[in-house]
């Protein structure tokens, strides 16, 4: 039994400001409109014909992820989840997987670990690699996935590949490399030896957990104690805080795979990229006669080789540049050289020290319920544009600096407000003011819309004392 394990993390920097860390790159959607998170999904059914998916993840992207995953077609999948409550790396998180399976399924079973924020376009070129990678993994090698170079990149780190092993384009693992300068990235293109690193793992259950007790016993040893204090049985497995902060931060390459001598390499070109930056992304959009790429509403005058991205619906003008990535997404922009935008990580880095909401947030901040959009934030009140879903209902909360006007727009909100409970429709009001219990939610088959003017001192979404939450917020 092959069951692909989809790994989704990370804080949204390389890609900022469409990726955020309320909203990170497996959540943006592509020039087909889908998001990476969903053709991963789609991707992993694909290759492993398993009617199960464990996904490892934050907890905050937890909703996020279920919500994508639903717009798939397979209604027949089992989704399993391990929710994280901060990153640990890989290592805790493929050990947790593991002991995951193992219990359910037994230890035989083989685990293909997929990021969810990579692209591959030849699913069929992959799907003969996974089977290759199975057949080395049955005897008990660990295998990782080289990629065939086709350039000396800098931002990858690499994979020499040692004696080929009976399986098409399969080796012995020889080493693993950290990213190289640019001459050494030369010599490895040359040498026609060296394959990028992946990111992606194939093996049996019972063989990673042995590995990781003989070459990373500490990690070993902690993520038994985090699965000792969590309930096996549940769907949802969320790690115990203090357990779980105790396990090292450690990436399996360090833990396990440069250590084992059991580690085979199955080399492919099957279209993979890990969509690492801004540049990556300009690739997969149709230039027009003078190199530009835009994606929304863009007039370029006297202006070549540039990628233009504007989702807001705003027109973005440029005249006389060359070579330029320019992301619009309403509440920040980004102009960068795109040679030079793998740096927009030390922008990220700023906004953090600013401590400033662009770096986390975007003006349309998804919740388990539904979404809001931030319409104006002024210092003395804060609109927004909320959109709850069917059946969905928000937490009885109430706040101590502002107080609350909603009009519906569209649908029938049910509200409470104090002890009263009423039903509002579309051109009708209610209040709410400081220090008052109040709850929204919508009864119906179709989405509420209603606009939220909040008047006060203070707007932060820390001001939200919550009292019963079905999200398990409260």
């Amino acid at each position: 039994m092959l069951i692909p394990v989809i790994m989704s993390g990370g804080a949204g920097t390389r890609l900022w400001p469409v990726s955020r860390r309320a909203h990170p790159k497996p959540f943006m959607r592509l020039a087909d409109n889908e998001t990476l998170m969903e053709k991963t999904l789609d991707r992993a059914i694909e290759v492993t014909g398993s009617s199960v998916v464990l996904t490892v993840t934050s907890r905050d992207y937890y909703f996020l992820t279920r919500d994508e995953y639903k717009k798939s077609h397979k209604a027949d999948i089992s989704h399993e989840y391990i929710l994280e409550p901060f990153g640990r790396n890989t290592a805790p998180a493929i050990a947790l997987a593991a002991l995951r399976l193992q219990s359910e399924y037994g230890g035989e079973t083989k685990m293909l670990v997929m990021p969810a924020d990579h692209l591959i376009t030849d699913q069929e070129a992959f799907k003969l690699a996974v089977k290759a990678a199975e057949s080395i993994a049955d005897d008990g090698q660990l295998v990782t996935f080289g990629i065939q170079p086709t350039h000396a990149e800098t931002g990858f780190g690499y994979l020499l590949h040692g004696e080929p092993l009976k399986q098409d384009n399969s080796y012995k693992l020889a080493a693993f490399v950290e990213k190289p300068d640019r001459e050494t990235a030369e010599k490895y293109l040359e040498s026609g030896k060296y394959r990028w690193n992946s990111g992606m793992f194939l093996f049996r259950v019972n063989d990673i957990l042995q590995a990781l007790a003989s070459h990373a016993p500490d990690v070993y040893n902690s993520a038994l104690e985090v699965w000792s204090a969590i309930d096996p049985e549940s769907e949802l497995t969320e790690l115990p805080v203090e357990e779980f902060s105790r396990c090292p931060s450690i990436s399996i390459d360090y833990a396990v795979m440069e250590e084992a001598e059991n580690c085979a390499m199955v080399s492919g070109d099957f279209g993979w990229s890990d969509i690492g930056s801004w540049k990556a992304i300009r690739e997969l959009y149709e230039s027009d006669a003078t190199g530009n790429r835009i994606r929304g509403k863009g007039i370029m005058i006297d202006s070549t080789d540039c990628f233009v991205q504007s989702d807001e619906g705003r027109v973005v003008a440029a005249i006389g540049v060359h070579n330029l990535v320019i992301i619009d997404t309403g509440d920040a922009v980004l102009v960068s050289d795109t040679e030079h935008a793998q740096e927009v990580k030390q922008v990220v880095s700023q906004l953090n020290l600013q401590d400033h909401e662009t770096a986390i947030f975007h003006k349309t901040v998804h919740r388990p319920w539904g979404s809001f959009t931030v319409l104006e934030d002024a210092s003395d009140c804060k609109v927004k544009r909320l959109v709850v879903k069917p059946g969905q209902i928000l937490s009885l909360q109430r706040h101590q600096r502002r107080s609350e006007h909603w009009t519906v727009v569209d649908g029938v909100a049910k509200v409470r407000v104090g002890d009263k409970e009423f039903l509002l429709k579309a051109n009708q009001s209610t209040y709410i003011p400081v220090n008052t219990m109040h709850r929204l939610e919508n009864p119906g088959e179709k989405d509420v819309q209603l606009i939220e003017v909040q008047t006060g001192d203070y707007f932060g979404e820390d001001d939200i004392e919550r009292f019963e939450d079905v999200y398990g917020r409260s």
